[in-house]
C-alpha cells in the first residue's frame, strides 16, 4: 500500500510479500546497534538511502509474530520557506540570534520539511555552526555560508538529552533537536535557549495553546510556575501547521498557525489561568507581528485560490465563524481578520448562494441606495457630510430676508419633520 497526498493507494498488480522475506529485507538495511535495539524492543526507527533513487525514514516494527514495515520517502533537495508557500515571516523569526522557536503538528504534517527549510535558510544567509541532534537523521543538509554537524541518535549519540548537553560544549550558535519527547530534553533545550543559543525543535501538538500546556505539564507540579516564567523568556515562536489538499489537486499545501511571543504574550504564558486567551492575541497580531490562526490561514489560501471553500470550512478549527467571516459578517472566535477580508464595505455571498456558485467570490456591485421621500432629506451614507439645509423659505415660496439689523433666523433642524433621519452603522 502507499499513501498518496493523505490517501491510502493499493499498488496496481503488486504481490504480497511472504513473511521471510520482508524480514530478510528489514534486517538487511539495520546495523547492529538497530538489530539488537530491535531485538530488545521489537521497533525501530532508522533512516536509509539508495544511491540514484532515494532516501527513506523506515519504522520496522514487529505484529502478530512477523516483522512489518513502513518507509517515508524523504526528497534530497531541502525545500526553501518560499517553495513550501509558507508565510515569509518564518524567514524573520529563524534570524533571532537566540531563543527558543517551535514547529508543531500531528504526525505526518510536514514539521520536519518546515524544519529543514528553515535550517536551510539560516545555512545561506548566515554563518553560523549548526547542530542537529536527530532519530534518525532525515534530510541531508550541505555546507552553505554556515557549517552543519548533523547527529543521529543509537549512531552518534545515545540520546538527545545527552547529545545537547554535549552541544553546549561544541561552540553551536544554532541547535535543533528532531523532538522534544521527555522531561530531560525539554530541561535542557529551554536550558540550551537561556544561554544564548537559538533552539529549534518540534512537538506532536495541535496549536500553540496546546504547545505551551504540554511542555508545562511535562515538570512535576511544584517547578511549573517557574518552568512558565523560564519558558516565557526563552519562547520566540511557536509554528503549528496541517496539510490541507489542494484546490487543483495537486498535492497538499500547509496552513499555518503563528505564534510570536509578545510583551503581552509572555503575561499569557506566566499565567496559567490565562493561556486560553493566547488564540485571541494571535488573531490580533497579524497587522504588527505577522502572526495568524489556523482559520486566517485557511482564509488566504482560499482567497489565493490554493484551497476550496468547502474543504477549509471543513478542517477550519470554528467552521461556523469560518463561514461567517468569508460571508463578511464578523464571527465570535477571531478578532482582527482585516487583511483577509479584502476591501472594507464589501458584500459577500453567503456560501451555498446561487451567487456563490456562480462567482465563489465576493460580489463586486453595492445595492443601490433607497430613494429619498417626499419632505424628507436624503439620509447620507455612513460617514459622509450632510448637505446644508435650505434657506427659510416665505409663505410665497421665495426666500424671507432677514430682518434689518437683526440677526439671521436659525435653520430648522436637519430632517424636521421626518421619523428615518439616522444612519445605520454596519457591524
Amino acid at each position: 500500500m502507499f499513501r498518496v497526498d493523505g490517501s491510502l493507494v493499493p499498488l496496481k498488480d503488486g504481490k504480497r510479500l511472504p513473511p521471510e522475506e520482508v524480514a530478510r529485507m528489514a534486517f538487511g538495511i539495520m546495523n547492529e546497534f538497530q538489530k539488537e535495539k530491535f531485538k530488545a524492543s521489537n521497533e525501530v526507527d532508522l533512516a536509509y538511502g539508495v544511491p540514484g533513487l532515494g532516501r527513506f525514514r523506515v519504522n520496522i516494527f514487529q505484529q502478530r509474530g512477523t516483522i512489518g514495515a513502513v518507509l517515508r520517502v524523504i526528497p534530497f533537495k531541502v525545500m526553501t520557506i518560499k517553495d513550501l508557500l509558507l508565510p515569509p515571516i518564518l524567514e524573520k523569526i529563524v534570524g533571532e540570534e537566540r531563543g527558543l522557536v517551535l514547529v508543531t503538528g500531528t504526525t505526518g504534517s510536514g514539521k520536519s520539511t518546515t524544519l529543514a527549510a528553515m535550517i536551510d535558510h539560516i545555512n545561506a544567509n548566515e554563518t553560523n555552526h549548526i547542530m542537529t541532534v536527530e532519530d534518525p537523521i532525515e534530510f541531508l543538509i550541505r555546507d552553505k555560508r554556515s557549517i552543519i554537524n548533523q547527529r543521529e541518535v543509537g549512531v552518534d549519540t545515545l540520546s538527545f538529552s545527552q547529545a545537547l548537553k554535549s552541544a553546549l560544549r561544541q561552540d553551536p550558535d544554532v541547535i535543533l533537536v528532531g523532538e522534544m519527547r521527555d522531561y530531560e530534553t525539554i530541561e535542557t533545550a529551554l536550558h540550551a535557549a537561556e544561554t544564548g543559543h537559538l533552539v529549534m525543535s518540534t512537538l506532536h501538538t495541535l496549536d500553540a495553546t496546546e504547545t505551551i500546556n504540554r511542555i508545562v505539564s511535562a515538570f512535576p507540579p511544584h517547578q511549573q510556575k517557574q518552568v512558565r516564567l523560564q519558558l516565557a523568556s526563552v519562547l520566540k515562536a511557536v509554528v503549528s501547521q496541517r496539510l490541507i489538499p489542494r484546490a487543483d489537486g495537486k498535492g497538499r499545501v500547509a496552513a499555518v498557525e503563528v505564534l510570536r511571543v509578545t510583551a503581552r504574550v509572555r503575561e499569557l504564558i506566566e499565567d496559567k489561568d490565562r493561556t486560553k486567551e493566547i488564540h485571541d492575541a494571535i488573531a490580533q497580531g497579524f497587522d504588527t507581528y505577522g502572526m495568524q490562526t489556523f482559520d486566517q490561514s485557511l482564509m488566504g489560501l482560499v482567497r489565493n485560490g490554493l484551497v476550496s471553500y468547502e474543504e477549509a470550512h471543513r478542517q477550519a478549527t470554528n467552521p461556523d465563524d469560518f463561514a461567517l467571516r468569508f460571508s463578511g459578517i464578523s464571527g465570535t472566535a477571531d478578532s482582527k481578520w482585516d487583511n483577509f477580508d479584502g476591501k472594507a464595505g464589501e458584500s459577500r455571498p453567503v456560501p451555498g448562494t446561487a451567487q456563490f456558485a456562480q462567482k465563489g467570490q465576493p460580489g463586486a456591485g453595492a445595492a443601490p441606495a433607497a430613494g429619498a421621500r417626499p419632505g424628507v432629506p436624503a439620509t447620507p451614507a455612513p460617514g459622509g457630510a450632510r448637505p446644508p439645509p435650505p434657506p427659510p423659505q416665505a409663505a410665497g415660496g421665495a426666500a424671507r430676508p432677514p430682518a434689518a439689523g437683526g440677526a439671521r433666523p436659525p435653520p430648522p433642524p436637519p430632517g424636521a419633520g421626518g421619523d428615518d433621519d439616522f444612519s445605520i452603522e454596519r457591524f
